[in-house]
């Protein structure tokens, strides 16, 4: 059974820094690529980073480019989502996945989920 468990959600004022995190469980995730969708009150489940377990390489929506950084550790089965320079845009529900595809930025490629973190910004 996959385990997909979000930490770190909350409450900051606009400009501040949020870090989440996403502890894998389950089963090896070493061919995987790990991210980070958002959702936001009435609007669709969003990209907003991905990470290829394996080679590392990141990928990022035009928004958080420079403000989000993705990454991972290995000996936790954990990865995180440093979230610096937040704006009130940035308020949604953020959910960690898990995908079998190199790569993947649309919901439909991903079959693992986490049940989301809260993360309000307020202005």
């Amino acid at each position: 059974q996959v385990q997909l468990v979000e930490s770190g959600g909350g409450l900051v004022q606009a400009g501040g820094s949020l870090r989440l995190s996403c502890a894998a469980s389950g089963r090896t995730f070493s061919s995987y690529t790990m991210a980070w969708f958002r959702q936001a009150p009435g609007k669709e489940r969003d990209f907003v980073a991905a990470l290829s377990w394996r080679g590392g390489r990141t990928y990022y929506t035009d928004s958080v480019k420079g403000r989000f950084t993705i990454s991972r550790d290995n000996a936790k089965n954990t990865v995180y989502l440093q979230m610096n320079s937040l704006n009130p845009e940035d308020t949604a529900v953020y959910y960690c996945a898990a995908s079998e595809s190199v790569g993947a930025t649309t919901t439909a490629a991903y079959h693992y989920w986490g049940q989301g973190s809260q993360v309000t910004v307020s202005s």
